[in-house]
């Protein structure tokens, strides 16, 4: 494998900047990535080859290495989990999609290992200002239960959350994805509740905060990396019912601490409140088919499942405009889950730039 000082120069972009930007012209790049799995197969022709799944963070690419390629030799002694820069002549090639010609691979260092977890500057700034966000929609909550409720996850979980993927793979299936689709689902739920004044806010907005809290067990990165695990309680339990035993304990433990003795006198009382709450957990999923085990039975339970179901479906269709192949001008081959090819959005009009002394007419 080579070293850093026997590389050239070359811009280093991220794999999501490489999906947007390679055409069928090769051009001189250079990405940094883990090795999420590497699969030595065999073409139709009983050639081997090694199907590499390589990840950043930002996206993930399989990369097709055939026994005529240089990189060949090299891939026989990686190890899926192993960090590397992988620089090459970039080409959208068509059949295999997006591939590197003549790569040379190096291992990173332990600070270029570090950088590449901690996410680009523009990343690591996006994911910050969602979690301030976040903090600033948790301390407005008027209710001091679900204040309260809501401020004792973070303080306990608020590390391993932000680390955390939304899904494995349909809608925001990255290291921070989670902290991305709760963050817009609470700024859509702010805007809905100015429209529908009715709502209640904090019990809407902790809804968004605890819908997909069990996914700290079933959709975690480790510290270091990006490639997602399985984990024996997610398998068997799922992320609902795990979500709603978090909520169950936490609810406990702030019930214990002195400050919650005045809560007693509140109304509505603290035991509904709880209720609606592990509601709103159960039925976010909408429909006993998608594994809600109960469906949505009040305003708040209804405004999540459509919050975070729009949520998800533009990330998805944002994912096929960055990486979809262009069946004809403006329409695009659809991924899954889609089952339908997406079309090209309308692009915002441009004003027209008007004389200030028109001539009359």
């Amino acid at each position: 494998m080579s070293t850093q000082e026997d590389f050239l120069e070359a811009e280093r972009i991220s794999l999501a900047q490489l999906r947007a930007q390679a055409n069928s012209t090769p051009q001189p790049w250079a990405v940094q990535v883990q090795l999420e799995s590497l699969l030595e197969k065999q073409t139709a022709a009983g050639a081997p080859y090694f199907e590499a799944k390589l990840t950043d963070g930002s996206d993930q690419l399989l990369w097709r290495i055939f026994d005529n390629q240089p990189a060949f030799a090299e891939a026989r002694r990686l190890k899926a989990g192993a960090f590397l820069e992988v620089q090459a002549l970039w080409v959208d090639a068509g059949k295999y999609g997006i591939e590197p010609k003549q790569a040379r691979l190096r291992a990173l260092s332990a600070q270029e290992r570090a950088d590449l977890l901690a996410g680009d500057p523009k990343r690591r700034e996006l994911l910050e200002r969602d979690a301030t966000e976040v903090l600033a929609c948790i301390a407005a909550m008027t209710d001091p239960r679900l204040r309260a409720l809501c401020q004792a996850f973070w303080q306990r979980h608020g590390e391993r959350f932000m680390r955390c993927a939304a899904a494995r793979e349909n809608h925001h299936a990255r290291r921070g994805g989670l902290l991305e689709h709760v963050a817009q689902m609470m700024r859509s739920a702010a805007a809905l509740c100015g429209v529908y004044p009715g709502l209640n806010r904090d019990l809407l907005c902790s809804g968004v905060l605890f819908h997909d809290c069990g996914k700290l067990w079933e959709n975690q990165y480790p510290e270091e990396g990006f490639v997602m695990g399985h984990h024996l309680h997610g398998e068997m339990l799922g992320h609902i019912s795990m979500g709603l035993e978090l909520v169950n304990k936490l609810w406990r433990e702030i019930s214990a601490e002195p400050a919650a003795a005045e809560w007693d006198q509140m109304e509505p009382s603290s035991e509904l409140v709880r209720l609606h709450l592990l509601h709103l957990i159960a039925s976010h999923h909408g429909e006993y088919e998608y594994g809600s085990p109960v469906l949505p039975k009040t305003p708040e339970a209804l405004a999540l499942h459509y919050i975070d179901n729009l949520d998800a479906k533009l990330e998805m269709a944002r994912r096929v405009y960055a990486g979809s192949r262009e069946l004809a001008p403006g329409i695009f081959e659809r991924l899954r889950p889609w089952n339908r090819n997406l079309v090209e959005p309308l692009p915002r009009p441009t004003a027209l730039e008007m004389s200030a002394d028109p001539e009359p007419g």
